[in-house]
């Protein structure tokens, strides 16, 4: 198994860094500062991989680009140069063309929510960057773009000191000078992130698209007599009561804020497992799965309590709930 399949994807984002004019074309602030642009423009084809690639599988892309004001007051404080003064001009001034994305990447930028501006070399220095992955969920970022050494590195480092996980997609990650690559790729992998290739993450996000069970999301069990498990559940173990109602074959349940359901009907031998249910991923392309391999659908694919639900009888008999989460 690869490390990558450790990483969920519904928690998974792709971050693209700064693949803007001044940093991977010619006529940029960087070409016509005499920086070789053939390992920049060698990122843009599996950078485009990837966008399309997470797009398709319904994944956030965010993108970051950075901006710098002809006029910065704050840098203007500094006494010593500058990176910025060491390039024929001012990189990626606001409004300009340097500033702009790549034409071979714009069409894919489709939602500005999705762009978050940055004035200095780390994506998550003083900028929306951190609220927006919470919003979305994401606590794995794949990290590609411009430049290695710099923004790159930078945003590496934020995100490890706020305990993302993050994985450096090392063929779409382009540097100013090739011979510092080796050195900070070795760095970044003992201390900030796991390093991959494009086709490694390709690779994984097929597999995580796979139709599959992803975790238990209740347990339903049957009880000879329902208060005194209710009361059981509820003062011994300390579990609370989220609603009672009728099952769907009349009998009366307790769901718990928990996970665990009760209902009425057991024998009272060793307590009897009414059904299992897993929050799933594509639930209709489970489905297919069982009916493939000749095992029954109890009931579905439609809509359920929790999401869309399918119910598949295992092998043994045992009744399993397989349900697409309505927040997924």
């Amino acid at each position: 198994m690869s490390t990558l399949d450790l990483i969920p994807p519904e928690r998974a984002a792709l971050l693209v860094i700064d693949m803007q004019n001044a940093f991977c074309h010619e006529e940029g602030t960087l070409g016509l500062s005499g920086v070789p642009m053939a390992p920049a423009r060698a990122t843009i084809a599996p950078v485009r991989g990837l966008i399309e690639a997470f797009q398709g599988a319904g994944l956030p892309v965010v993108w970051t680009q950075q901006v710098h004001l002809d006029n910065d007051a704050s840098r203007a404080r500094k006494v010593l140069p500058s990176h910025t003064q060491k390039r024929v001009r001012v990189s990626a001034l606001n409004g300009t063309w340097d500033a702009a994305i790549v034409d071979e990447l714009a069409d894919l930028v489709t939602d500005p929510t999705m762009v978050v501006t940055k004035h200095r070399y780390g994506a998550f220095y003083e900028t929306r960057l951190d609220a927006l992955l919470g919003m979305l969920g994401a606590r794995v970022l794949f990290v590609v773009g411009l430049t290695a050494n710099a923004c790159v590195e930078t945003t590496l480092r934020e995100a490890y000191l706020r305990d993302y996980d993050a994985v450096a997609v090392t063929d779409a990650i382009g540097s100013v000078r090739p011979e510092w690559t080796d050195t900070a790729q070795a760095v970044w992998q003992q201390y900030l992130a796991q390093l991959v290739t494009a086709e490694e993450v390709h690779g994984w996000l097929d597999r995580a698209r796979r139709p599959a069970a992803i975790g238990v999301h209740h347990l339903l069990l049957e009880t000879k007599d329902l208060d005194a498990s209710v009361a059981f559940y509820t003062d011994i173990l300390g579990f609370t009561v989220r609603k009672r109602e009728d099952f769907r074959d009349g009998r009366k349940l307790v769901v718990t804020h928990q996970g665990l359901g009760l209902t009425e009907g057991g024998s009272g031998a060793t307590g009897v497992l009414q059904h299992l249910c897993f929050s799933a991923r594509d639930v209709n392309g489970i489905a297919d799965q069982a009916r493939t391999g000749g095992h029954t659908i109890v009931r579905g694919p439609g809509p359920g309590p929790y999401g869309h639900t399918v119910y598949v009888a295992d092998p043994d008999g045992n009744e399993i709930e397989l349900v697409e989460l309505l927040h997924q």
